[in-house]
């Protein structure tokens, strides 16, 4: 499995770009699978509905199935968030899990998505992992950088970086981070 994430602060785009991204790395015939971190409390159950009552109720885990999806919620009820590795490990076996967020994670390479009208600094500066930036307007930066209205171009760069082209699917290699830029 190879994993890539993507940095960013809020209302830059990340969301929208790797929305673009998946159907083309699925055109490919990649398994793709995405871990989205959340820096805020969020629930994707609704109160009243059993599984909420469960949970509510104390269960540290319900999980909800059915013959068209299934769901594991884990209620940390106080232990400490589960570190980024330990979240690529409870993936199932796939060719490629994109990362949104984890901006601050330096042992995955990342493509920052960067817009200069929001008046925010850039993050590639100090976080050596970020590997290219997608940007609506040229910069100056020593690293890649792609246009965010171009995904075909996006994909092809993180294939080749990744060097996903030709290679086994879906499990066929043992999990593992790719190499850090040096």
């Amino acid at each position: 499995m190879k994993v890539f994430g993507f940095a960013g602060y809020s209302g830059s785009g990340k969301t929208t770009l790797i929305e673009q991204l998946i159907p083309r790395f699925v055109m490919e015939g990649l398994k793709v699978s995405l871990i989205k971190h959340a820096h805020h409390g969020f629930d994707i159950d609704r109160p009243g509905k059993d599984s909420w009552r469960h949970r509510e109720a104390g269960c540290s885990e319900v999980l909800l199935t059915s013959d068209q999806r299934w769901v594991l919620m884990h209620e940390l009820r106080g232990a400490a968030e589960p570190t980024l590795e330990e979240q690529i490990k409870m993936l199932s076996p796939c060719d490629l899990a994109l990362v949104e967020g984890y901006k601050t994670n330096d042992l995955i390479p990342k493509l920052e998505v960067y817009r200069p009208s929001h008046g925010k600094p850039p993050i590639h500066p100090e976080h050596p992992n970020i590997v290219a930036v997608a940007s609506d307007a040229p910069i100056e930066t020593t690293l890649p950088v792609l246009d965010i209205n171009d995904p075909d171009a996006i994909a092809k760069f993180i294939m080749q970086y990744l060097e996903l082209a030709g290679r086994p699917r879906a499990g066929g290699d043992p999990a593992g981070f790719p190499p850090a830029r040096e």
